[in-house]
C-alpha cells in the first residue's frame, strides 16, 4: 500500500520565498510515498490573454527550470508535477516524475481551454502522444491534466489498461462543483483512485483567482479528502486490491 500526498500551493509560488519553506516542511511532516503537485506550480499563471506572448512564455519556462533542484530536494521518494516547455516556438504542458535527480516525462496535456483568464489553446499545442500508463512504486499511474479530467473516456481508457491511481494537477478557478463531479465520475468509470491539486489564490489583479481545494476519491466515487487553507497538503492510502476489485465491477466491467 502506498501514500500518496495532493495539495493546494498558491499561485506565484517561487522557491527562494519563505513559503517554500513552510511547503518543505509539510511535505516532511506528511512523510508520502508520492507527491503530486498542482499544474505548473512555479511563478504567476501566464495565458490570461489570448495572443501567445514569447516573452512571458520564455520566463515562465525558466521560472521552472530554476526550481526543478529545489523540487528534487522534497523529502519524498516521487513526484508528479507539470511545467512548461518551449518547443518549436510554443508552450507545451508536460506531466513527469521526478525521483531524486532523474526526471521521466509522463504526459503531455492534449485539451486547451480558451476562455478569459485561461487564454491555453493560444498558448500551448501537444508534441507527444499520450494517455499510457506509467508504474510509481508498484502503483499503475495514468494522467487527466486538468481539463483532460472533464473527458471521462480518458478515465475509462486507464481504467482498461489497469490503472490504480489516475492523478489530475490543475490551476481551476472558485467553483469547484464540476471538478467534484469530474473526480467522482473518473473514479466512478475507471474503477481506479483519482487525486487532483490545484493552485489557490491570486498574486497579480490581471489574474484569475484561483480556487484550491484538492481533491481525492476512492474506487467507484467515494470521496475521501480535501485540502483547504488550514490543511494544503493531505495524505491518503492506495489499496491496489480496492481499485482491483472496483475494475471487475459495475460499471467498469461493461465492454464499449
Amino acid at each position: 500500500m502506498a501514500t500518496v500526498a495532493f495539495v493546494e500551493w498558491p499561485d506565484g509560488l517561487k522557491t527562494e520565498d519563505a513559503e517554500w519553506g513552510n511547503i518543505q516542511q509539510q511535505v516532511k511532516s506528511a512523510n508520502p510515498d508520492i507527491l503530486v503537485t498542482n499544474e505548473m506550480p512555479f511563478g504567476s499563471w501566464r495565458p490570461v490573454v489570448e495572443k501567445f506572448n514569447l516573452e512571458e512564455a520564455q520566463a515562465w519556462v525558466e521560472e521552472h527550470d530554476i526550481a526543478m533542484g529545489k523540487l528534487s530536494q522534497l523529502d519524498v521518494a516521487a513526484i508528479i508535477s507539470s511545467r512548461p516547455k518551449l518547443v518549436n516556438g510554443k508552450l507545451v504542458n508536460e506531466v513527469f516524475l521526478l525521483e531524486g535527480d532523474h526526471y521521466q516525462p509522463m504526459h503531455q496535456k492534449h485539451y486547451f481551454p480558451s476562455e478569459e483568464g485561461w487564454h491555453e489553446a493560444s498558448w500551448f499545442e501537444t508534441a507527444l502522444d499520450g494517455f499510457e500508463l506509467t508504474e510509481i512504486a508498484d502503483l499503475k499511474v495514468g494522467v487527466l491534466l486538468c481539463t483532460e479530467l472533464m473527458f471521462t473516456e480518458k478515465a475509462r481508457h486507464y481504467g482498461r489498461l489497469g490503472a490504480n491511481l489516475i492523478v489530475s494537477p490543475r490551476a481551476s478557478g472558485k467553483n469547484t462543483n464540476n471538478w467534484e463531479a469530474a473526480c467522482a465520475m473518473a473514479s466512478v468509470t475507471s474503477g481506479a483512485y483519482v487525486l487532483s491539486s490545484n493552485r489557490v489564490g491570486q498574486s497579480k489583479e490581471n489574474l484569475p483567482e484561483f480556487g484550491g481545494i484538492g481533491i481525492a476519491y476512492a474506487p467507484a466515487g467515494k470521496r475521501i479528502g480535501s485540502t483547504d487553507k488550514e490543511n494544503p497538503i493531505k495524505v491518503i492510502d492506495i489499496d491496489i486490491e480496492a481499485s482491483r476489485k472496483a475494475q471487475i465491477e459495475y460499471p467498469c466491467y461493461l465492454k464499449y
